[in-house]
């Protein structure tokens, strides 16, 4: 018997979905970000790998980085932890091997930025140490099911744009790596107290397993959402996509 594929509306499944829980399971329902499977059941659809249950995956996908947003809260922090739960040694994680981690020379590292900012110019390590910096000891939560506790320090992420007079109305932040990675962060997640160019590690400089010469690091998103290796940064309002959002993860990724 050939099985029967039912087709999926997303606008109709997301509407359905919410519409069957009260408001304050609904909030929490958000809160926890929607998924396909999650609203499958709520429906009862049967939702296969055919382009419709794509389409809606796509619909549903571009929802969840509506509401995300909606609920972040841009002056909430991440919780920080004591010095004694930092995890020693910090797991690497890449979509490659250790040994395939890039290489890159200190002396003649220059970090682009470009898009809509007033100061284009190349910065070198050097005169972004001497920038002010912060630390943090927060939570890195991986999308795989892992996390662990770390202590990052760097330049201040908002301190940074608004030092290259970055417009702040603009909608997203781009990042280009070292590695082939690439991935962009929404503004207001841009400008959190919290978010960090990171140049060290646990106080020693950012080793090259965690990113050297510098990660973004940002505790209201998941770990893919953290991109290291940067060489270059730009502010755009055309949307970027990313590495791992092109193929299909949310876009917002709040953790």
């Amino acid at each position: 018997m050939s099985k029967r594929i039912i087709p999926v509306d997303g606008d109709a499944l997301t509407k359905e979905a919410l519409s069957r829980l009260d408001q304050p399971a609904r909030r929490l329902f958000l809160r926890r970000a929607l998924t396909l499977g999650g609203l499958s059941l709520l429906s009862g659809c049967a939702i296969t790998d055919e382009p419709s249950a794509e389409k809606a995956l796509a619909k549903i996908s571009r929802f969840n980085d509506r509401v995300q947003a909606w609920l972040f809260d841009p002056n909430r922090l991440a919780p920080t932890y004591p010095e004694s739960m930092i995890a020693r040694p910090f797991p690497f994680n890449a979509y490659y091997d250790e040994a395939q981690v890039p290489d890159v020379d200190a002396g003649r590292f220059r970090l682009e930025v470009s898009g809509l900012v007033a100061d284009r110019h190349a910065w070198s390590l050097p005169e972004l140490h001497a920038l002010p910096q912060a630390d943090q000891i927060t939570r890195h939560i991986c999308v795989e099911g892992w996390s662990a506790i770390g202590r990052w320090g760097g330049v201040p992420f908002s301190l940074f744009l608004r030092r290259v007079g970055a417009d702040l109305t603009a909608k997203y932040v781009g990042f280009k790596c070292a590695d082939d990675y690439y991935t962009s962060i929404d503004m207001p997640t841009a400008l959190h107290p919290q978010t960090l160019l990171a140049l060290t590690f646990d106080g020693q400089t950012l080793p090259r397993r965690y990113g050297f010469p510098m990660k973004l690091r940002m505790p209201t998103k998941l770990g893919y959402k953290n991109p290291k290796h940067i060489q270059a940064i730009f502010v755009t309002n055309t949307y970027p996509g990313g590495y791992w959002e092109d193929q299909g993860y949310n876009w917002f990724g709040g953790s």
